[in-house]
Formats: structure tokens, sequence, C-alpha cells
């Protein structure tokens, strides 16, 4: 307690000067401490060693509103380093807290880091999650809620209430185990079964008012199974995705693949009885089935019988649904100004990047990889190595912007370069049987196209040029691909990888080094004066106090 009590002390002189110096002092703030260890879980009946944040599994959530700034000190209390990343948040000129080992060094044993963060001009539902290993498959993950500013116009009336869903698969093995089976050159096994918000079949109720209407933020937290998520007896009304407002569209299940996020608004309007909530696996040969309960508050009869079934293998009708969620033109965003002010269908690309996913062995054991190239870490985070001028590190341009088609795979620390302010497409190209999930952190973009087969320039006739959803994951169907807009306004050393944890751990990855030659604060932050120093960058010092 007494190593801790100094360290509160010094992060304290730390926050200080980070705030007086770094971020805009306009804006309000919000403070957390967070303490992570292992803990007991129970999440399938099985008691496992969970990865727990100040004793909660999963972790507290955070409530926010556009531009606050968050101060969150995370003490370490795990026997190894720990690193926490924000799934979704643009960390806008910032990408020294981004939290994935590219860019962040790691909280070693014992010690503590402070993350300082804006919520920089946006809304909408994301989650944080540990990044390092396969720490995700012990927990340490929660939600994320940012809410728009009291004076901008949100286009629907207030909820009676606003739930969060973290759901996702889950193994009985620890992740000791899984990382054990990735590192031998294996695949993960099939998971042991599906949570909600941490508890399995029927562990988790939800009260809600007869007659009355609720916000549902539901994210795929999982490692690697796109889920099907429904409510009994129930309609859902899309109005978010990833921080845009979406055109209210009414559905009676959502896809939502890995790493994805959704808001929609449940009306209980039915006979006051409870109802399942279900969420089941989409594409796998085994349906897994998990069930929460929604619980009308003047209810006396408890849910019975079978949850009611949902899509299981096919595509076809999860390509279309992806296809009708649209941007809602009209509606505020973070700022007052509508979102379809900003014509995103009107700039001509700078750059068009096609990015390849396969599965090749190199050496013998099983790798993903990203245009023939299957990423391996760096002993120091290439932010600190291209901010130290640290040599032999990383090259940019290891990567091609183009998949070459052979069957081979090497490896190599994966950077690709692009110039700030421009204005790229790039094209998730998916020739396996699988469906992929692809997150870039530090952006949003527009997914303008989606379609069987092999892209090709003919493709984008094809593109909603209009209004297609501006989000910050992206699905890419079995032998298919995935067309984005993408505007690279946001220096800094960013993560593109496979939201499906295996194959982001065994390579599936790159950086993307968006780079300006400018050192000016508009443009990109300086290093943080508390940075972790790792690897290479040992002993140097940040910046002067």
């Amino acid at each position: 307690m007494r190593e801790y009590g100094s360290l509160y002390s010094l992060i304290n002189v730390f926050i200080l000067l980070i705030l007086l110096n770094s971020v805009n002092g306009e804006d309000p703030y919000r403070y957390y401490t967070w303490k992570i260890t292992y803990g007991d879980i129970y999440p399938l009946g099985v008691k496992q060693t969970g990865i727990l944040i100040n004793g909660q599994f999963p972790g507290p959530q955070i409530d926010c509103v556009t531009n606050d700034n968050l101060i969150i000190s995370v003490y370490n209390s795990l026997n190894e380093p720990f690193l926490l990343s924000w799934n979704g948040l643009q960390q806008r000129r910032n990408s020294w807290q981004d939290g994935v080992y590219g860019t962040t060094c790691p909280i070693p044993p014992r010690k503590n880091f402070t993350y300082v963060l804006q919520t920089k001009d946006q809304i909408g539902t994301y989650f944080y999650f540990p990044s390092l290993s396969l720490h995700k498959a012990a927990g340490g993950f929660g939600s994320i809620k940012i809410s728009s500013r009291p004076r901008i116009p949100v286009p629907f009336p207030p909820p009676s209430g606003d739930y969060a869903i973290l759901a996702g698969d889950w193994f009985k093995r620890s992740q000791r185990q899984l990382k054990y089976f990735l590192d031998t050159g294996h695949n993960l096994p099939f998971p042991d079964g599906l949570l909600i918000n941490g508890r399995g079949w029927n562990g988790y109720t939800f009260t809600v008012d007869q007659g009355k209407t609720y916000r549902f933020r539901i994210s795929n937290v999982g490692l690697t199974t796109s889920i099907n998520f429904r409510i009994q007896g129930h309609t859902m009304k899309l109005v978010e995705v990833e921080g845009s407002h979406t055109i209210q569209n009414t559905y009676s299940s959502l896809d939502i693949h890995l790493g994805q996020s959704y808001s929609v608004l449940v009306t209980a309007n039915q006979p006051a009885k409870d109802y399942y909530i279900v969420v089941s696996s989409r594409f796998t040969t085994r349906v897994l089935t998990t069930t929460a309960v929604l619980h009308y508050s003047n209810s006396f009869t408890k849910v019975s019988g079978p949850p009611p079934g949902g899509p299981t293998t096919a595509i076809d009708s999860s390509l279309n649904q992806a296809r009708s969620i649209r941007w809602n033109l009209t509606a505020s965003g973070p700022r007052p100004n509508p979102q379809g002010s900003y014509h995103y269908g009107m700039i001509k690309p700078s750059k068009t990047i096609i990015l390849a996913n396969s599965a090749p062995y190199i050496n013998g054991k099983l790798r993903y990889a990203v245009n023939g190239v299957s990423y391996v870490s760096p002993d120091t985070p290439l932010k600190l190595a291209d901010y130290f001028k640290i040599g032999g590190v990383f090259s940019v341009g290891s990567i091609p912007d183009n998949p070459s088609w052979g069957n081979g795979g090497y490896l190599a620390t994966s950077v690709m370069h692009a110039d700030y302010r421009s204005f790229a497409e790039i094209v998730f190209q998916n020739w396996e049987d699988t469906v992929q999930s692809w997150h870039i952190d530090g952006y949003s973009f527009f997914v303008v196209g989606m379609d069987g087969g092999q892209w090709t320039p003919s493709s984008r006739s094809r593109y909603n040029l209009r209004d297609t959803v501006a989000r910050y994951t992206t699905q890419v169907y079995p032998k298919s691909w995935t067309a984005i807009y993408i505007a690279l306004d946001n220096v800094g050393m960013w993560n593109i990888r496979s939201e499906n944890w295996a194959r982001q751990y065994l390579g599936q990855q790159l950086y993307l080094r968006v780079y300006t030659p400018s050192t000016s604060w508009r443009d990109e932050y300086p290093i943080p004066r508390n940075a972790l120093l790792c690897g290479r960058a040992g002993g140097r010092r940040t910046r002067p106090l």
C-alpha cells in the first residue's frame, strides 16, 4: 500500500501537468481509479480465474458525454504486464493513449499507468478490453457510453432506461491454455458457450415497465464468433451503430459481428410476463445459445419453454441486413450540424489499398496474414520507436498495399504509410470460408459496399455514396469483399486488425502510420510526460517538465 500511495502522489502531479498542457481545459473531467486483479468467476458454472477490475466482471461501465476528459488510473496487480485499449474511441491527435502494443508500453506488474483520454466529437456505444496476449479471454472488458451534449438534438425521445449488453463467446479453458494452442501452431477450439454480461443461461435480468421504451446497447466482445441478438415477442428499432445515428429501421433480430456495437430501442408493449433475451452463434456448424430475461415489473410469469430460434448459417439474409443499415442524414451527430452535411461520396479517394486475409503455414505453424505478411510484434512499441527515431524496429512499407496471390506468407512487423489529410479507399478481400471482422483504431469509416466474389474497379458502380453508415468495425463475408472510404485526418500510428482474437494474435494485423512532417500540437499531441518507456526506448526521457 505504501508503494501505491507514493505512486498515487506522483500520478497526481503527472495528471495536473497533463491537464494544464495537453487537454482542453473547458471540457469536463471524469476520474477513475481501477485495480486489475485475478479472481474466481463462474460464467459457465465452472470455476475459472478471471481478470477483474475493482473486483468486477465485466468491468465498471464508463458513462460520459461528448468531449469529456477521462482520467483513468490503472493499477496492475497481476503477475504479468497488462494493457487496456478502447474499442472505437478515436484518440484524436493522441495515438499515444490507444492502448495497443504498437503504441503503448504495457503496465508492468505492481505498477500504475494513468490514461488521459478525450471523447472528442464522439457519441454512441463502445467498449474497452485488455489488448495483450489472450487476456481478453479472461475478462477485463467493460462498456463505454458516450451521451450527446445537452443542447445537441437526439433523433428519438429519451428512453426510460439505458442498458448495456456485453455478449460473446466464452471458453472454459484458461487464457494461458488458449495461448498455448496458438503458440503451438493451432487454431482455438470451438467455444464452450456464450455469455451476456458475464453470465450464462438466464443469468442476467433486465427489468422494464410495461408501456415504456428502453435503449439496449449491444456489443460483441467475444473472441471468435459472430452472434445474433433478439428479444422474444418484441421488435427492435435500430437507432445507433458505433457512433452514427441510423435510419430507424425495425428488426426482429440483429447480426452483430466481432467488435461491433449497436443501439436499439425496445418498447415493452407486450402482455405482462417475462421474455427471453437471446444470443446465438452465427455461421457455426453447431449453434450455441444463451439467454437473459426481460422482466416486466408487473409480471408474475417466468420464462418457460425453448427460446425463439434465429438465423444460423445463411449469409444472404445477413448481407441484406447489413446493406439495410443507413446513415440518418438529417440527425445531428456529436455536433449540431446534420450528419449528412459531410458528403463523403463526393470526395475522390487519392489511394486504393486492398487488404486480403489468409491463413498460411510459416515454419510449420499456422499463422494468419494480411497481403501475405504475418505481423510480429517488435521489442519496442512502434510509436515510441518512431518518436525517438530508433532504427531497426520497423520499416515503413514493410507490407504491400495490394495482395500477391501466392499461397505463401512471411513474418514481418507490418507498417504501411499514409499521408495526413488524404482520403483513401480500402478494400478488404476475403477468400476464406469464414466471416472476417476488421477494425481500424483512431477512425470511423464509411462502409460503401460489400458483395461476393473478387473486388474489381467495376465494383465501384455498386457503392452507396449517399447514406452508408460510418462505423469503426466491419464484416467481410466468406469469399467476398467489403470496401470503405476513410478520411485520414488523425495523425498517429493506428492498428488495423482482425477482431477475431486468434487471427489477430497470430498475425492478421498491421499498423497504418498516418504521417505529417508538422510538429504542431494542432496536428498531434506530444508524447505524454507519464508515458511508460520499454524495450529500446527504456532509459530515455519523454519531455521536460
